[in-house]
């Protein structure tokens, strides 16, 4: 059986019905549902300023998950690094590691929304020298002795469960792709094979070891029904053309063009990205995850951009009851 994982942004847009707070709890809900099914991760992300209310605070909600399971890990995907002060990130990465007793992954990423550099006070044009600059400073940190910051001796506690507490870095640029082979832990690419390629010919030329492959993955988006799949595409389609919208939003603002699997479209035959989103039937849904195998991942999104509760539900209850029973061990 693949690797399961659990993918959450917390989005609750105004023109749907379900508010902050009824996406919260049902993640929760979710999220411990999951840990309950041996699923492997839990993935948040980070973003400011969102009209979706998009989660800005991924290390507190790791920690509210600490409370809520046993096994599955958190991986935070990334934390935009220069918006923090140093020595708080690193206090709030230690406790989130200890309310998960040592299951927090964390990547770290410089950031290309702007105008969240300005929200902080941050400088954006130094988030490059900002990342060499913290990596070093947070191992230091985790040591839990003293050190010198800014002209004083400082010192963080407490200590993360994980000994030592291991760092990977995000980004698609060719910069944050060497940055990442050169000081980091490992490397969490946004979602596409081809920047974890660049990062294994990265790595082979600094003569580190080689990562592997990029591990085989069901689409960003798997919705299974047995209702009509074009009605349910229907249903659908406002929650998915409002996540392709606002990534591309903020990409073509950053670089000029959309990034990834997120190109808009008002056409719901189009609204698929090339398979990136999909919706399959029971037995569409066993034989992907068949097809992946033991070293792949199936990703599910259950409440994509403030999908209804009770109907996210209604389809986790599906796959539990007519999938996980039928693949492959």
């Amino acid at each position: 059986m693949p690797k399961k994982v659990m993918i959450f942004d917390l989005r609750h847009p105004p023109q749907f019905r379900p508010s902050g707070a009824e996406i919260y709890a049902a993640a929760m809900d979710m999220i411990e549902w999951a840990d309950g099914l041996g699923f492997a991760r839990i993935g948040l992300g980070e973003h400011h300023q969102s009209p979706d209310g998009y989660i800005p605070c991924p290390l507190v909600c790791a920690a509210a998950i600490g409370g809520r399971t046993r096994s599955v890990r958190v991986r935070i995907s990334v934390i935009l690094a220069p918006l923090y002060d140093p020595i708080r990130l690193a206090e709030e990465v230690a406790v989130a590691d200890l309310c998960l007793q040592g299951r927090l992954d964390i990547g770290l990423a410089a950031g290309y929304v702007e105008e969240d550099f300005a929200l902080f006070g941050a400088d954006y044009h130094r988030r490059g020298t900002t990342m060499e600059e913290l990596i070093p400073l947070l191992r230091q940190a985790w040591t839990g002795e003293p050190f010198e910051h800014r002209g004083t001796t400082v010192r963080v506690t407490p200590r993360p469960v994980q000994d030592p507490m291991p760092i990977h870095l995000g980004g698609s640029v060719r910069r944050a792709i060497e940055r990442a082979a050169r000081l980091a832990d490992g490397y969490f690419p946004p979602g596409m094979p081809a920047p974890w390629e660049a990062y294994r010919r990265v790595c082979a030329e600094l003569g580190q070891p080689d990562p592997g492959a990029w591990p085989r993955r069901g689409p960003i988006f798997l919705w299974v029904t047995t209702d009509d799949k074009d009605k349910v595409w229907e249903r659908l389609a406002p929650h998915i053309r409002h996540q392709i919208e606002s990534y591309a939003g903020w990409t073509e603002k950053a670089w000029g063009h959309a990034d990834g699997p997120f190109v808009p479209s008002r056409d719901i035959s189009s609204l698929s990205q090339g398979g990136a989103y999909q919706v399959l039937d029971p037995e569409e849904a066993i034989a992907l995850a068949n097809d992946l195998g033991p070293s792949g991942e199936l990703h599910l999104n259950p409440l994509l951009a403030g999908i209804e509760p009770a109907e996210a539900w209604r389809m986790l209850r599906l796959v539990q009851e007519r999938v996980l029973p039928h693949v492959a061990h």
